[in-house]
């Protein structure tokens, strides 16, 4: 007997799935190759087209141009020709091309530097069963190919004998292991029916001489074991009750205990949320807010450099936020605001806070343009810096009012990146810069406050116009000098 290649149908589906994709790899090439090859054609058509028709587009020949785009429009690949004049105007169409699309070449066709038209040239596109029909001998051969190889591995996959017969006493072994136990426990059934009918025989002799006996006594019997039967029903009843009596009382002894320990853990949770009640509060009132600047160095770069030349940096990115915030102050816009602090950039960057004199003032929006204007200012040092050799870093800073300046903090250094602008504000806060800023939330927020944060996403035109005009004055102020730009 005969037997199949093991998983010859598998086999074939992979052969098949074979057969697909080197199909398809041979159209997507053969595709690309005809593409460029017809692209290179076109654009020599063109060029050709436009030095046979040059005199004739200036005159605005129609009749002359229509024979010449006649002769290209005979080409198996071109589908279209549009000739049009300086204006814009169409003076010939040649062609099918809405039937047919295509890659259309388009070249402007000169005499001298005057421009005089434009030709446009459509070629076909080929289809993929064209490309198929043009392979088909690689196709052909492909699939026999794959074919050959399916009749090889059902060939010398077949089991030989001595795998089938190894394998035959496998499978009684298997099947002595399994059903020996079985056999042996029917074969003592049989034993025991055996004995047994033989003692019913005996049995059959004595029970006629009690039956006398056995209807005087069947009635105290039934009694009895009622009797017994019922007190055991009951005793075991009892026992039942007892054990779980005991039960609900351990239980509500531990119920008890855990009830207190969950009251005590629903406590700790209860303080620690209402401490950060008001740091997630988004309805509380904003009067003053805190802009970080914080330098965006990823290798550590500033602690090693040398004091010679990193305090002189500090130094100037110092005179450079305290300036920015001097020069954005004099703004009609933020009248009312007002600097509490005066900023000092250390390894760990700088912060200032502004505080809103009163109630129209705009302490919010005075914050974002502050942080903006410097991250301007940066750039443009952090550029001349790297241009002139020098070392230089760019920053990022994020604005919080006082109830979120550290988780600020943390915001910067775990989501902040080069040149961005974080905002954590109260609904106040954010309702002074909407009118003026457009921002946009985190993408999967992971903590309560990133979920909470927004990223400065670009602002109106006017808000530009003077962030500029703050940035160019603050750059007049000294000298490139006194600067050290």
């Amino acid at each position: 007997m005969t037997y199949l290649a093991p998983r010859q149908g598998l086999f074939a589906i992979i052969l098949l799935v074979s057969f697909c994709l080197q199909t398809l790899l041979l159209v997507i090439s053969t595709d690309q190759q005809l593409s460029n090859s017809r692209a290179l054609k076109g654009e020599q058509m063109v060029a050709q087209l436009i030095d046979e028709a040059r005199l004739s587009l200036e005159n605005k020949d129609r009749v002359s141009l229509s024979v010449i785009a006649n002769r290209y429009t005979s080409e198996q690949d071109v589908t279209r020709i549009l000739i049009k004049d300086n204006n814009d105007d169409i003076l010939v169409p040649v062609g099918n091309a809405p039937m047919q699309q295509g890659d259309t070449i388009r070249q402007i066709a000169t005499n001298g530097d005057a421009v005089i038209g434009s030709v446009a040239l459509t070629l076909k596109d080929v289809s993929k069963g064209e490309i198929i029909a043009m392979q088909w001998p690689f196709v052909i051969g492909t699939m026999l190919l794959h074919l050959l190889l399916w009749l090889i591995y059902g060939y010398l996959a077949r089991p030989t004998k001595e795998q089938i017969n190894a394998l035959s006493r496998d499978i009684q072994e298997l099947y002595r292991d399994q059903y020996r136990p079985v056999d042996q426990r029917g074969y003592d059934r049989e034993l025991e029916r055996q004995s047994t009918g033989q003692s019913a025989s005996h049995l059959a002799d004595s029970q006629v001489a009690t039956d006398n006996t056995a209807n005087v006594t069947d009635d105290e019997v039934t009694n009895a074991r009622k009797f017994n039967v019922h007190n055991e029903v009951n005793e075991y009843l009892r026992t039942q009750q007892n054990q779980e009596t005991g039960s609900d009382t351990d239980n509500l002894a531990s119920a008890s205990e855990g009830s207190e320990s969950a009251v005590a853990d629903i406590d700790g949770v209860a303080s620690q949320a209402a401490s950060h009640t008001s740091k997630l509060s988004a309805t509380r009132s904003i009067d003053s807010v805190k802009v970080q600047v914080v330098f965006h160095d990823e290798f550590n770069m500033l602690e090693r450099l040398a004091p010679a030349q990193r305090l002189p940096y500090l130094a100037l990115c110092t005179q450079l936020l305290n300036q920015a915030v001097t020069e954005l102050l004099r703004q009609p816009l933020l009248l009312g605001v007002s600097a509490m602090n005066e900023a000092h950039f250390e390894d760990n960057g700088a912060s200032v806070v502004l505080k809103a004199d009163n109630s129209h003032a705009k302490v919010a929006l005075a914050g974002v343009m502050l942080a903006k204007l410097y991250l301007m200012l940066n750039k443009i040092i952090h550029d001349k810096h790297i241009e002139l050799s020098r070392f230089a870093l760019p920053a990022k800073a994020g604005v919080s009012d006082d109830a979120q300046s550290e988780p600020m903090t943390h915001l910067l250094q775990s989501i902040g990146k080069k040149e961005q602008l974080l905002i954590l504000l109260p609904n106040a806060g954010l309702k002074q810069i909407s009118n003026h800023v457009q921002v946009h939330n985190i993408m999967r927020p992971t903590t309560v406050y990133e979920r909470e944060c927004a990223i400065f996403d670009g602002a109106n035109d006017s808000l530009i116009q003077r962030l500029a005009d703050v940035r160019n004055a603050v750059l007049m102020i000294e000298d490139e000098d006194e600067l050290h730009i």
